[in-house]
């Protein structure tokens, strides 16, 4: 019997073996891509630590568990990390509190959120600079409160500048869970009868106890794992960051060691992922939001605004130094306005490089990192692909998301140290790749698997390839958040240390690396300025971004 075939079907299975053949063609890519910055760099690290000599051997880590200064490090991190993960929930919980229930000014609420993130904006390892300029004996709040509030080298100065670190992010956190809760839990807990010290329980902690302990642990491992700031105000309280980096980088380099240590950094960093992941089942979700007028309490209203204020002043205090006195002729003895110090900065072609360096490292980690995040993301939302294709890309997120910076630079550096790629921007800009890959990630994923389903089989069916559906179809509808997944590579880029500091040269240095490099010759103007840059670069993307962001609002 003979079959016949219309043209129309020819074209459509001519259209799906293209389809197909574009699919494993960008998923490909991926995989080798991912096998090469991630599988590889974990391999050689995990080789560092157990290799010697062509066999196994668990010397290097009978040496390091021998070395009391690794424990002593290893339990410095885990106190001061706990204490500052602790106080930085409470003071976000305040700020959250302050932000959604009470009837404070919308135009003060803005501010506080805005302020609240600044932050972000800076690189870590220029708070203990600021802190010094601060509350040092001649420090600018030393002098304006008559005395030195506080001994701020080792541990009160490392819980203080964490707290600072993290509280934008444990900010975020609470903020986004506490605009979800229903607020008529509030009127119903009243009419019951129940004192104010019940009713925020029931109605406000309950529901966010899962929230509040994700941000305890997110604020414990991004302390955990920093290295900008003990680096700056850790003086002799010995963190395990500040360990990694003497071992790797110290007069005697032992990069045996120093991949043992790294693993023992992983550990708890793991550990912090897997609980994160726990503690998600006890968020509580409403199957509605009913909008509530909150009660008028001036008491209760003038309370939050005095701690919102508090806060945000505490928090933004210590980087007034780091903006003016760059300006100033000899801070903090001659006091009078100068530009001298900006105008050395931009006449030295070395530091004019490394501004160079990170604007162009910066870039090409957003560009390449938007590419990679969507790609990535739509392979595993809006394609037919093997399902053991897609469950290697969201592992790989989760394993981006468990590696520290200094260990996945760690891992970078010995992996690629004699390749053509050791000590190259391009390096650089792979690991940052792989470094923030993650958060961009599942904002790339929620926001494609909310979009309709059937967009992709109706362009099928009209004959067009998949690059040209991605194109025509589904990147126009999710330009709002490639502008954010761009923009957050941009800013993370800026003003990473710790993941790019064993990845640097003299001809690849960028900013952050070079603020460490000159804190060892007390050249705190340039260090300022430098940081300045920084601000200045990121805010201004901030600031494209929320115009892209209006923009692209649907009017009416």
């Amino acid at each position: 019997m003979a079959v016949s075939i219309s043209n129309a079907q020819i074209l459509n299975i001519i259209s799906k073996l293209r389809r197909n053949k574009q699919l494993q063609a960008v998923f490909g890519v991926l995989i080798l891509f991912f096998c090469i910055f991630i599988v590889f760099p974990a391999f050689m690290i995990f080789k560092q630590a157990f290799m010697k000599s062509g066999g196994i051997t668990f010397d290097y880590i009978k040496s390091v568990l021998s070395n009391k200064n690794v424990f002593l490090a290893l339990s410095n991190s885990m106190t001061v990390s706990f204490l500052s993960a602790i106080i930085t929930t409470f003071l976000a919980f305040l700020l959250a509190y302050a932000e959604n229930f009470t009837n404070i000014s919308p135009k003060l609420k803005k501010m506080f959120r805005t302020l609240a993130v600044f932050p972000m904006l800076i690189p870590t390892i220029t708070y203990g600079f600021a802190v010094i300029y601060s509350f040092g004996r001649n420090g600018l709040l030393t002098r304006l409160f008559g005395r030195q509030l506080f001994d701020f080298y080792g541990f009160k100065g490392l819980v203080f500048c964490y707290v600072v670190y993290t509280l934008p992010v444990a900010f975020m956190l609470l903020d986004n869970a506490m605009s979800y809760i229903d607020k008529r839990f509030l009127i119903v807990s009243r009419l019951m009868g129940d004192n104010p010290l019940q009713t925020l329980n029931i109605s406000v902690l309950t529901p966010l106890w899962g929230t509040i302990a994700v941000s305890i642990v997110q604020s414990f491992f991004m302390s955990f794992t920093d290295f900008g700031i003990p680096a700056s105000i850790g003086g002799r309280y010995l963190v395990i960051s500040e360990l990694l980096f003497n071992t790797m980088l110290g007069s005697l380099p032992d990069f045996n060691q120093g991949a043992v240590i790294a693993i023992l950094i992983l550990l708890p960093s793991v550990a912090s992922i897997l609980l994160l992941r726990y503690l998600q089942k006890f968020n509580v979700r409403y199957s509605k939001i009913s909008p509530a007028e909150l009660k008028k309490n001036l008491f209760r209203d003038g309370f939050f605004l005095f701690l919102a204020t508090a806060i945000i002043i505490s928090l933004v205090s210590i980087f007034v130094v780091v903006i003016i006195s760059p300006f100033m002729k000899q801070y903090p003895y001659d006091m009078s306005f100068s530009l001298e110090h900006v105008r050395l900065v931009f006449s030295d072609s070395v530091l004019v490089r490394v501004f160079k360096n990170s604007l162009l490292a910066s870039l090409c980690t957003a560009l390449f990192g938007t590419v990679l995040v969507y790609a990535s993301a739509i392979v595993t939302s809006r394609t037919n692909v093997h399902p053991h294709a897609k469950i290697f890309i969201e592992s790989v997120a989760q394993v981006s998301n468990t590696i520290p910076g200094m260990v996945l630079g760690i891992a970078f550096m010995l992996a690629f140290k004699k390749t053509p790629l050791h000590n190259t921007l391009a390096l650089i800009i792979c690991c940052n790749l792989i470094h923030f890959f993650a958060t961009p990630f599942l904002m790339m994923k929620g926001t494609l698997d909310k979009m309709n389903a059937g967009w992709e089989t109706t362009a099928s069916l009209l004959g067009d390839t998949w690059f040209k559906t991605v194109r025509r179809i589904v990147s126009p509808n999710v330009l709002p958040t490639l502008v954010s997944v761009f923009c957050f590579l941009f800013v993370n880029g800026m003003h990473t240390t710790s993941a790019i500091i064993f990845l640097v040269g003299a001809r690849t240095m960028v900013i952050t690396a070079k603020i460490q490099e000159l804190q060892h010759f007390a050249r705190f103007n340039e260090i300022f300025i430098l940081s300045l840059m920084i601000l200045i670069t990121n805010l201004l993307v901030k600031i494209l971004e929320g115009l892209s962001n209006s923009l692209s609002k649907p009017k009416g």
